[in-house]
This record gives structure tokens, C-alpha cells and sequence, in this order.
């Protein structure tokens, strides 16, 4: 007589289930982290902003009523001016300065190439504080090098500080300097991914190199420039360091270096109007967003084209 077989249990989890469990364990302290430290402020800031609130006392719900005082406030629209103007007079100087340099250090005749790529990177990794000292240096009324430079030609010292266009040129000179080399890196890497049989073709055809940098190199790193674009368009709606250190709270004497970001440290940590602050963050959310589209828009409609 046989024996009747013992069914074996079945087990609970089998091994593929536990590699996935261990996958997900693994990688859960990065989403745990990014929930508190990154989507818990985001909408505990949406949550703010309908609220009037001093971090103190206790908050009051206010609807839109931040949004609308903001919308109907001059200093908002004062700093979103100043924002996009020294957003303009840094980004596209920066970003055509990092693709000539970043073609240029791609040379293969270059002498050094490894000790110029470093050095142009360093400034990215110089402080803020004292790239602001430099440069309040340089831009000084009475003994800055830009108006002793300007006096050698019979020019009159310029008080960088007391203009708008002057602040904004100076704090513009500071994020070109600051970023430029960090750009030029980038297409430095997207360089040297172009296949050399195309400058090789180029040079044959008789093409000069700038030619091959208009006809052959743009082309072939568009995507690189697109995503350098749309990088620059974040920071340089955020810019907060530079005109803080250069201008000053409050942005200089008739607010001609007050941008978003200032203007929203000044109104959440001086004022303690954290609703507002809020307010103000939120609308820069979507700034950046709309620029960010509107980027990819014109990057899609000029691809389309060729």
C-alpha cells in the first residue's frame, strides 16, 4: 500500500517576491527622505499660502487673498522685472561663451587642454561671498577697475550701485564668471561625443572651423543646449546670492537689484508674512514652469524646421 504524499506548505513568499522586496528596501531611504525633505515642503508651502500666518500665532485662512494682493503689488512685478533682465544679460552672453569655449578646448592642437578645462571650472566652485567682494572691487565707484578703465577714455565714474542698469550689469558680470565654465564643460562632454569623420568630411569640402562650428557642432549638441537652456532659465529665475551680496537687502536704494527670491526671503524671514512668502513661491513655481515649456516649444518648433 502506498503512502499518501505530505503536501509541502506553500511558502509565503517565493524567492522572486523577496528580491523585489529587498529592491524596494533598498532604495527607500532616498523616497523617504525625499517625502520629508522634498514633497512635504511643497505642498505644506501650496497649504501656506492660503493662509496669513507669522510661524508664531496661530494661522488664519485667507484663500486667495495672498495671491491677489500679490498680483496687485508693484514690488512683486519691480523684482520680477529685475529677475528677467539680469535673467537676459547673463544667460545668453553665458551660454555663447561656454559653447565658443567649450570648442576651443576641444582642440586637438591645444597646448594644456587639461590644466584650462580646470581652470575655467573653478569658479563654480568658488564662494559666493567672496566672488561678491571681487566684484564690489571691480565695480567700485572710486577705486574700481571698470571706472578707472573708463577714465583712461575721458569717462566720468559710473556709481554701479545707484543704477539699475549698473547693478544689473554687475550682478550679470558675477553669475557669467560664476557659471560659464560650468557650461562650457558640459559641451565640452557633448563635444567629444561627435563622431571626428564629420569634421574630417568638413575639412575636406574645404569648410573653415567656423563653419564646422555653425554647420557641424551646433547641430550635433542641440539637446546638450536645450538642456543647458532650460538649466540657466531655473537658476536664473532663482538667483539670490548674487544680488543679496552685491545690492544688499532690500535690493539697493530704489529696489534696482531685488529680485523674486530676495524678495521672498525678505518677506517670509524679515516680515514673517510666511503666507505671502508662500504666495510668492508658488508664482515662481509656475514662472519656471511656463519658461520651461515655452523653451521646449521653440527647441520643437526649430528642430521641426530643419
Amino acid at each position: 500500500m502506498k503512502e499518501s504524499s505530505v503536501k509541502k506548505p506553500k511558502k509565503l513568499f517565493t524567492q522572486s517576491k523577496k528580491d523585489h522586496i529587498s529592491a524596494y528596501l533598498y532604495i527607500s531611504p532616498f523616497f523617504l527622505l525625499f517625502a520629508v525633505f522634498g514633497v512635504f515642503p511643497i505642498l505644506f508651502t501650496a497649504y501656506i499660502s492660503f493662509h496669513k500666518w507669522d510661524i508664531l500665532g496661530t494661522k488664519e485662512f485667507v484663500g486667495f487673498t495672498n495671491y491677489q494682493w500679490l498680483l496687485t503689488d508693484p514690488l512683486f512685478w519691480k523684482a520680477l522685472g529685475n529677475t528677467m533682465s539680469i535673467w537676459v544679460m547673463s544667460t545668453i552672453p553665458q551660454l555663447a561663451l561656454a559653447l565658443v569655449l567649450a570648442f576651443v578646448l576641444n582642440q586637438a592642437l591645444l597646448k594644456g587642454r587639461h590644466f584650462f578645462r580646470l581652470a575655467v571650472f573653478l569658479p563654480n566652485i568658488t564662494s559666493v561671498v567672496a566672488v561678491a567682494i571681487v566684484f564690489d572691487a571691480i565695480f567700485g565707484q572710486h577705486y574700481g577697475i571698470i571706472n578707472y578703465l573708463l577714465s583712461l577714455v575721458g569717462v566720468e565714474p559710473i556709481n554701479w550701485k545707484a543704477s539699475v542698469l549698473g547693478t544689473h550689469v554687475a550682478i550679470s558680470s558675477m553669475v557669467i564668471w560664476r557659471w560659464v565654465g560650468y557650461n562650457s564643460i558640459i559641451y565640452l562632454a557633448a563635444l567629444q561625443s561627435i563622431p571626428k569623420d564629420l569634421y574630417e568630411a568638413a575639412t575636406i569640402d574645404g569648410a573653415s572651423k567656423i563653419q564646422q562650428f555653425l554647420f557641424v557642432t551646433i547641430p550635433m549638441i542641440r539637446p546638450m543646449i536645450i538642456f543647458t537652456v532650460i538649466l540657466s532659465t531655473i537658476g536664473g529665475m532663482q538667483i539670490f546670492a548674487e544680488p543679496q551680496t552685491f545690492s544688499g537687502m532690500g535690493g539697493g536704494a530704489v529696489n534696482q537689484g531685488l529680485t523674486l527670491t530676495l524678495y521672498l526671503y525678505e518677506e517670509a524671514f524679515l516680515r514673517n508674512s510666511f503666507g505671502y512668502a508662500s504666495a510668492i513661491a508658488w508664482l515662481l513655481f509656475l514662472i519656471i514652469v511656463l519658461f520651461s515649456l515655452l523653451n521646449l516649444f521653440v527647441t520643437r518648433k526649430i528642430k521641426s524646421a530643419d
